[in-house]
């Protein structure tokens, strides 16, 4: 398995986006989230807890006071090892993960903000460790949402042999549709998992909202080998008898990606970064469920319960935007639902 993410070198703060403009973006309040939102990665992260407080203080979001990254008392954010003991850290490769790390645990606090973050370390990216890891979370306390920003191929067992572990009552889980153009991955084509599409967010000169296009990088398309579930029949013309990939989308190009903080040394670079990918848009949705929830509907009782609300508003404009401009290069943005961006991008709380 591999992280899904796209990532540009340290600069200054002075553009791209932050968590009021995104929030500005697509309608959302700058408080509430309950419960606890649990992300997926691998290997350790040393600095996982003081860059989550860095980035909450430089933009106004609750921090950690807690001084003790792992205790089960802290209130906003807990490291957890999946195994009970610290994975390895060190090196080039295991620094991206602490990259995807921080994307995950900062950008799922910026747009729930009261909701607890838990991040669980897996041993390793192995396939192995890295479900371990969703078996972990999937026990945790108030866990209502898990977010897995990784994939791989698709096999034909997947169905029989992991689908299962997304599963357990009261939670939504969350997977990246991927970041290479017209191609699927396992675990977002499971019919157990909402998955996240990627997109462009255009502006002014000045910085206003313009509008919103497909990323060219998503990964979209028909599953190989899981079926259609019933929350899809309704583009039952578009998809066949095969799961569809995407169903939401949100930010993902790192062109007009986000800032992340992250004090442990990736090729000897350190500090803000500019951040994109599906491994982005994956705790964000996450995060934008977690507040509707709290603010309104009730947190669904599983994913396929979440997946029937959010598709019951398929075309419903106030619910979300429709995309239909873009294109990954086979797939492009049309009116109504696409592979690319699913029924679009979420506007405001309501209908999910």
């Amino acid at each position: 398995m591999a992280a899904d993410k796209s990532q540009a070198s340290t600069t200054t703060m002075a553009q791209y986006n932050t968590p009021a403009t995104v929030r500005s973006a697509y309608n959302l309040p700058s408080t509430g989230g309950s419960g606890a939102i649990a992300l997926i990665d691998a290997y350790h992260y040393p600095t996982a807890l003081a860059d989550f407080n860095t980035f909450a203080k430089q933009y106004g979001l609750p921090q950690e006071t807690s001084t003790v990254a792992t205790s089960s008392s802290n209130k906003v954010f807990q490291l957890v090892y999946a195994t009970g003991r610290q994975p390895m850290s060190g090196g080039n490769f295991i620094s991206s993960w602490n990259l995807e790390e921080a994307l995950d645990t900062q950008w799922a606090h910026a747009l729930a903000p009261n909701a607890k973050i838990y991040v669980v370390e897996a041993a390793s990216d192995s396939t192995t460790d890295l479900y371990t890891a969703v078996q972990v979370a999937s026990t945790l306390p108030g866990v209502k949402e898990i977010s897995m920003s990784w994939g791989g191929s698709e096999t034909q067992q997947e169905a029989n042999w992991y689908d299962a572990y997304f599963t357990t009552y009261g939670i939504v889980y969350l997977a990246a549709g991927g970041d290479v153009s017209a191609d699927v991955e396992y675990p977002s084509t499971s019919k157990n998992v909402v998955s996240c599409g990627g997109t462009t967010i255009n502006r002014s000169s000045t910085g206003v909202f313009v509008s919103e296009t497909g990323w060219t990088d998503t990964g979209c398309g028909p599953s190989l080998y899981e079926s259609r579930p019933s929350y899809q029949n309704s583009i039952s013309s578009i998809v066949g008898a095969k799961r569809g990939v995407n169903d939401i989308s949100f930010l993902a190009d790192p062109n007009s990606g986000v800032y992340v903080y992250d004090s442990t040394p990736y090729w000897g670079e350190e500090g803000w970064w500019i951040v994109g990918g599906t491994s982005l848009a994956t705790p964000s949705v996450a995060g934008v469920l977690n507040l509707a929830a709290t603010a309104s509907t009730g947190f669904a009782a599983s994913t396929a319960i979440e997946q029937s609300r959010i598709y019951g508003n398929l075309g419903n404009a106030s619910v979300f935007r429709d995309i239909t401009s873009g294109t990954d290069g086979k797939y492009k943005c049309t009116v109504g639902w696409d592979f690319v961006t699913g029924l679009g991008s979420p506007v405001g709380l309501s209908g999910k």
